[in-house]
């Protein structure tokens, strides 16, 4: 499977949000202030508030179908790239996504 770089961007967004959440741990085990924890575990939340966008941004991109056509499948045995294999999202289902962000 092939990763856009949409996909790698989401993935070094969440990488770097792991090591962000490495520094809250850190933080606490070393017994360190609230002052000193609270603003790291708000840029953990920022950074993951700011993937999950990236990733219904990507849907939108994507994987987003009418509605009306959202329960017919590929025909059998049709060959579809990476991306394509994608469950296909309907507008419904990802405002759902979208707003499960919120």
């Amino acid at each position: 499977m092939t990763i856009s770089s949409d996909q790698r961007k989401i993935i070094n967004r969440l990488k770097r949000a792991r090591g962000q959440l490495d520094a809250v741990i850190n933080t606490m085990e070393n017994e360190k202030s609230c002052q000193e924890v609270v603003p790291l575990l708000s840029a953990v939340t920022a950074a993951l508030n700011r993937a999950g966008y990236a990733v219904v941004l990507d849907a939108m991109k994507t994987c987003l179908m009418e509605p009306s056509n959202h329960e017919e499948d590929s025909p059998e045995g049709a060959s579809e790239d990476s991306a394509s294999q994608r469950k296909q999202l309907s507008v419904t289902e990802l405002e759902q996504l979208f707003l499960s962000l919120t």
